[in-house]
């Protein structure tokens, strides 16, 4: 198994970890107030590790790919990031 490709699952477990582990939190707080704020820090989370996974894949298909598309698969994350924050 390649290095990056390894580095995206480790990333991606922890992301579904910490999901589960605010879901978790949320169901035993009982509390609204409390369950919205730390569902707030997840959107922290989600984004972040979005791009670092992108980045990492990118990195280890840096030799196989052009920079034109390497270029075009960032300019996209950029995109959904903005369409997540539109209104």
């Amino acid at each position: 198994m390649e290095s990056a490709l390894l580095y995206m699952v480790l990333l991606r477990y922890l992301s579904g970890s910490i999901e589960l582990l605010i879901a978790t939190l949320m169901w035993r707080s009982n509390d609204l107030e409390k369950a919205l704020m730390l569902n707030s820090m997840l959107a922290l989370v989600g984004p972040t590790i979005l791009i670092v996974t992108t980045g990492i894949g990118i990195s280890g298909l840096s030799e196989k790919i052009s920079f034109l598309k390497m270029l075009c698969l960032f300019s996209g994350i950029v995109l959904i990031i903005i369409g997540m924050k539109m209104k």
